[in-house]
């Protein structure tokens, strides 16, 4: 079979056949490059550029699974970047599309994912899994034609609570806030520190990602009421006086830090703001941290979707599925009894030059040999001949090289090893038994008979010897 040749410029990219020992099998292997861009390929200032080996198997039974597997890599030093901040990590998952055609029409979906354990922040380089595969069960003969398409690469932020302390520059304030350190460790203040503020419409906002977020500061009499807005929109509820107890009443406390004032769920994950905001002039505003909760999601985020898109041209690989040694040949109606197949494999290697201006040039495939019945008078036909399967090993060629490209066809012949059992007709059927050879007591057997076929005549002649002369008397 000819290699299959693509139209687009690009370098030769050689399949190589690998085989293992004992078994009929090989294996196509093709380097395929990516350009990444959007979701957490947009971290950096271009494309995340990858480089992919796609194994693909080219020597194939009916039944047997069509597996293939890809092996990741970056390219150079572009990388897929964390979105966010991230204080568990996150999983980095990876599907691709494997587009069949041919014999049947189909896809596969290769998919793995790595953990990424360590806390990041927005734009830390992730890891990519070693490899991603997925696989086909073949259910009749014929060729398919195998053509990796997009990659796309998710990430998937785990479950999680993050404090963002008060002095976080993540967080900004309007004028008239109040930065204290040092708290007295009985006010219970997250990393015992604050901001304060007592000037009306004075305002302090976080923009978090995630699902949820708590407003965490001190009940205290002294305070007064915060109102809390989601954006541009008033919060539920949109006001809260940490200087009152939930029926009205004022507090006792003083100083009691650590508390959760106010809090949400359920927003879509996703970038939010959160902004409070003083109500009373001369009265407390207070601030010591905002909690991000992120909610445990069945699907990544589509946001952070990269797309991969080949960059090295258009790549196929041809696979032929053969039917193996599970359908013995059958002789033809015309064949005589005494007649059985007989081949001779070898394996060739025909190489090929392809002109890299003439997309329509289809290389000629190097024949291959079969098997070839040859009537021989004494043999005898085989219960279950042997049958000879040959396999393609496809070279994988981008036209538009300056110079032409030489590929290389492979083909592999298995031949299944048959019993040749001897058939001699033996009293008008075939048995599949030959007969007998002559012992020493069939030679003991035919002796005695003689012997006794010489006694008889001798008996019968001295009989009428005896009947003779007693005539002879009476005459």
């Amino acid at each position: 079979m000819a290699a299959l040749a693509l139209g687009l410029a690009g370098t030769a990219m050689v399949v190589t056949p690998s085989s293992t020992a004992g078994a009929a099998t090989a294996a196509a292997t093709v380097a395929v490059d990516y350009a990444c861009i959007n979701g957490i390929a947009g971290t950096g200032p271009g494309p995340v550029n990858l480089r992919t080996w796609l194994t693909v198997p080219t020597t194939l039974n009916v039944g047997d699974p069509l597996n293939v597997e890809w092996k990741l890599n970056y390219q150079d030093t572009t990388r897929l970047g964390a979105p966010v901040r991230l204080p568990n990590g996150g999983r980095t998952e990876v599907t691709g599309r494997v587009n069949i055609d041919g014999a049947w029409i189909g896809q596969l979906e290769p998919k793995g994912f790595v953990e990424q354990s360590k806390a990041m922040v927005k734009g830390s380089p992730l890891r990519l899994p070693d490899g991603i595969s997925d696989s086909g069960h073949t259910e009749r003969e014929g060729t398919v034609t195998i053509r990796p398409g997009k990659l796309f690469i998710d990430f998937r932020p785990p479950a999680s609570q993050l404090m963002v302390n008060d002095d976080d520059p993540a967080i900004t304030y309007g004028l008239g806030w109040e930065d204290l350190n040092d708290q007295p460790s009985q006010n219970r203040d997250y990393h015992f520190d604050l901001h304060r503020t007592t000037a009306k419409d004075a305002w302090a906002s976080l923009t978090f990602t995630g699902t949820g977020i708590d407003y965490v500061a001190q009940k205290d009499q002294r305070a007064g009421a915060i109102d809390v807005f989601i954006g541009d929109d008033p919060g539920t509820p949109p006001r809260i006086d940490p200087s009152k107890n939930d029926d009205g009443t004022v507090v006792n406390d003083a100083n009691k830090g650590g508390e959760t004032l106010w809090k949400f769920r359920g927003l879509k994950f996703g970038e939010h703001t959160i902004t409070i905001k003083n109500v009373e002039d001369g009265k407390w505003g207070q601030l010591d941290a905002f909690r991000v909760i992120t909610k445990e999601m069945a699907n990544p985020p589509q946001d952070y979707r990269a797309t991969c898109e080949v960059t090295n041209g258009p790549i196929a690989v041809r696979v032929e599925i053969g039917g193996g040694g599970d359908n013995p040949a059958s002789p033809s109606p015309d064949s005589s009894p005494d007649t059985s197949p007989s081949a001779s494999p070898s394996p060739s290697v025909s190489p090929t030059d392809e002109d890299p201006g003439d997309e329509s040039h289809s290389p000629s495939p190097s024949p291959s040999p079969s098997a070839t019945p040859s009537p021989s008078p004494s043999a005898s036909p085989s219960p279950a001949a042997a049958q000879t399967q040959n396999y393609i090993v496809t070279a994988v060629v981008t036209q538009g090289s300056p110079s032409p490209t030489a590929t290389r066809t492979v083909t592999l012949t298995a031949t299944p090893s048959v019993a040749q059992v001897a058939i001699t007709p033996q009293g008008g059927a075939q048995t599949g038994e030959a007969p007998e050879r002559v012992s020493s007591s069939a030679m003991l057997l035919i002796g005695s008979g003689g012997a006794l076929l010489m006694i008889g005549m001798l008996s019968g002649v001295a009989m009428l010897r005896r009947r003779a002369a007693h005539s002879g008397e009476r005459g």
